[in-house]
């Protein structure tokens, strides 16, 4: 098998199962571990995947902070949180996550939807200012500046006491096998825990999120109503997703 159908053979595993075990996949292909961690090693160095003792793992994306984030695919971003908007009905009580792409749902919504908007983010409340039929709940804890959300017990607490309709969760990364995952630990616990608070949950994201993986997962792909991508997503890179039976919607 030429280095280069090896390689690539590796990039689909990992893409399948979300990570390689080198012992592992070196018995199944009938070739030896040291080939097999020399082309690891290789494609890390191309950044391809990340390098673990005795595999690898999918990349985990960078994580810039809120104010450079709302700069990148800006236009993607604009016509999901449009998309977004427009699913949501008068009379709904819709939970919005952090999130630069979430905050593109406040500016779409209609001015003269009469609507319940809660949100742990004072970034996303903020966008409802001049939004007067729209009822804004903003819960408070202990805010993470990166995603400019509250986190914590308190945050938890709150939560718990609401029954959204919708929920519009934000992720970091998308992976066929990990599923939703995110940087931080107690963040990924409370969108969680508002997906379990909430009828519904969808994803919002933009290209770069997919066969990618954070440190901690938020829920699996199976867990939410469905996932928003940007329509010039290509149908194959969609693929693995729709195999896993989760609805796509293309803005």
């Amino acid at each position: 098998m030429l280095t280069s159908q090896r390689k690539a053979l590796l990039l689909d595993r990992l893409r399948r199962d979300g990570q390689i075990v080198a012992k592992s996949l070196a018995d199944d292909l009938g070739l030896s571990e040291d080939t097999i961690r020399r082309d690891l090693r290789e494609m890390a160095a191309e950044k391809l995947l990340k390098r673990v003792h005795g595999g690898a793992l999918p990349l985990s994306p960078a994580l810039p902070d809120f104010t450079a984030r709302q700069a990148v695919s800006s236009d993607a971003k604009r016509r999901l949180g449009a998309y977004a908007a427009s699913m949501i009905q008068p009379g709904q009580t819709v939970f919005l996550d952090g999130g630069t792409t979430n905050a593109e749902i406040a500016r779409q919504l209609p001015r003269d939807l009469a609507v319940t908007i809660v949100t742990h983010s004072p970034t996303i409340a903020g966008e409802l200012e001049h939004h007067p039929l729209a009822e804004v709940i903003l819960i408070g804890g202990k805010l993470y500046k990166h995603s400019m959300v509250a986190t914590g017990a308190i945050t938890m607490a709150a939560i718990a006491s609401i029954r959204a309709d919708i929920f519009f969760l934000g992720a970091t990364a998308i992976h066929p096998a990990r599923g939703f995952s995110t940087g931080d630990f107690e963040e990924a616990a409370i969108k969680r825990h508002i997906a379990q608070c909430s009828a519904e949950t969808y994803v919002l994201a933009t290209s770069e999120k997919l066969d990618a993986a954070s440190p901690c997962q938020i829920l699996p792909l199976q867990s939410v109503s469905g996932l928003i991508m940007p329509a010039e997503v290509p149908d194959a890179s969609l693929a693995p997703y729709r195999d896993k039976e989760i609805q796509i919607f293309l803005a």
